[in-house]
């Protein structure tokens, strides 16, 4: 149910029913979705999705990584991925909202601040707008994440199998229109094109 519903229940105390949080990681090279999780906006869920990372990436390669300015990742990203990445955040600065402005309006970008938090990263090569770009696919493909609609899903349970839907099909079957092929096909993790009939057969 939405937040607000939960709240006007004494519900505000389960974390599986309310608003829910989705973590997501992307290759930049590939657009392969390589981790991603299901949770509340904590450090402890923000652990969780960087477990899940860790376990998705190769242990004696060191990469880069870029998030927004959330704060559970300023002790995370260290704690688990260590000496593993070179880690940045992209911190936007926003003009105040007017009291007018819709409750679903973005505030305006005024700014852009890039802070080093760990490791040695390329601020040059910085960025979240990879990520941002993959958050908007996904909005646009998954009726469930439709804003001011009864759309969403009234289980976590189905939101969680909806998701992993959505990203095995964007990893396999999805041919990316800046790659002419699919993610994992540019990953090298498949030589073809995955159909629906695959996916679905997946055991």
């Amino acid at each position: 149910m939405k937040q607000k519903t939960a709240n006007a229940k004494g519900l505000s105390g389960d974390e599986r029913i309310g608003s829910v949080y989705t973590f997501t990681a992307i290759e930049k090279t590939s657009k392969l979705m390589i981790a991603w999780h299901l949770g509340q906006r904590t450090e402890q869920d923000a652990l969780i999705f960087l477990e899940k990372l860790s376990a998705a990436t190769e242990i004696t390669k060191r990469f880069q990584i870029s998030t927004d300015a959330f704060r559970g990742y300023d002790h995370t990203v260290n704690e688990v991925l260590g000496t593993k990445a070179d880690y940045a955040q992209v911190i936007k600065l926003y003009r105040a909202s007017r009291p007018d402005e819709s409750r679903y309006s973005p505030s305006e970008v005024i700014g852009i601040r890039k802070r080093v938090v760990c490791g040695n990263p390329d601020l040059a090569k910085t960025s979240t707008s990879i990520i941002e770009r993959s958050n908007l696919t996904l909005r646009m493909a998954t009726r469930r994440l439709t804003r001011l609609t009864n759309g969403f899903s009234k289980k976590f349970e189905n939101l969680n199998y909806a998701l992993a839907l959505f990203f095995c099909y964007y990893n396999f079957c999805r041919i990316h229109k800046s790659l002419r092929c699919t993610p994992a096909m540019e990953a090298g993790l498949s030589k073809t094109v995955w159909s629906l009939s695959e996916l679905i057969g997946l055991k």
